[in-house]
């Protein structure tokens, strides 16, 4: 049996409510007519008569008004699922999924999703804050719309866009000894001295150890491995030991930036997403922000 087309089904609706072809069919805006022969196509289909058509106008018979019960919840159930898909379109439509490494997310993302929210004052947008590792798995998952990370090389699978350039400075507290040598540091005196480090996985992380393989020095020495910027600002403060931080972190005298000499601390500050998708709607926006105001 194949099953009636959903117009002749609120056709048929219409007749048990309003009691006749004819005002069915100018709610429809159709010829009665048309009208008529929609109902007999149901009826062939069906193989049940529907209508009792008299001379004094017609009338669902008792299979018509069951059928057309069953017609009213079949409709009911497209409408909402209709209105279902309108509301999950609008919710994505007016949402932007966000995830940034530690240091941009202190730092620069507030200002850019800031200046997003007041041109875009009724989007929802969530932000995720961990390492650039995570982030990138994250954009490769598809569980964010774009993630801004600050490791030495893009992460495999995700396309890239530069958004702004950091430095990683040396940093101890001031009473340390190397607050008063008279030369810089050596890269091998910086690789041999036990340091306070982020997790592998951080963006600071790996760009310390690529910067002092270049060198030809090799990786870090951790003394203490921390999980947020935050926290090795702090156990520099607190005498714990040196440590290589972004100079955006360094923002009062309780931290004193020591020169190496000859190593490279900068990096690229990236936006990355899936690779092979385009960025629209929000997501697109927001890199434009990035790009256009990296501070």
């Amino acid at each position: 049996m194949t099953a009636p087309e959903l117009d002749a089904l609120r056709l048929l609706v219409l007749v048990d409510e309003l009691g006749s072809i004819g005002q069915a069919a100018a709610t429809l805006g159709i010829a009665q007519p048309s009208a008529s022969n929609r109902l007999s196509s149901v009826e062939r289909r069906l193989g049940l008569v529907l209508v009792d058509r008299t001379r004094r106008g017609s009338a669902l018979t008792p299979d018509g008004r069951v059928i057309a019960g069953w017609a009213y919840r079949v409709l009911a159930e497209l409408d909402g699922l209709l209105d279902g898909a309108e509301a999950l379109r609008t919710r994505h439509a007016g949402a932007l999924r966000v995830a940034a490494s530690m240091t941009l997310a202190e730092h620069l993302v507030p200002g850019w999703i800031g200046e997003l929210n007041r041109a875009n004052p009724r989007l929802h947008l969530g932000l995720e804050v961990t390492n650039s590792d995570q982030v990138a798995e994250l954009a490769r998952a598809g569980k964010v719309d774009i993630g801004f990370v600050e490791s030495p090389r893009t992460p495999a699978g995700l396309a890239s866009r530069q958004v702004a350039v950091d430095h990683l400075v040396v940093v101890v507290p001031g009473a340390h000894p190397w607050t008063r040598k008279r030369r810089p540091l050596t890269p091998s005196e910086l690789a041999q001295t036990p340091l306070v480090v982020r997790e592998h996985g951080s963006g600071t992380r790996d760009t310390v150890d690529a910067a002092l393989r270049k060198a030809g020095v090799g990786p870090v020495k951790p003394l203490l491995e921390l999980g947020s910027a935050s926290a090795v600002r702090n156990a520099v403060v607190a005498g714990a030991g040196p440590a290589v931080i972004s100079a955006l972190d360094v923002t009062d005298r309780e931290l004193v930036p020591v020169a190496v000499e000859g190593v490279d601390f900068s990096r690229v500050l990236r936006a990355v997403w899936p690779e092979g998708r385009r960025l629209t709607g929000p997501a697109a926006e927001l890199l434009a922000l990035a790009v256009r105001r990296p501070s």
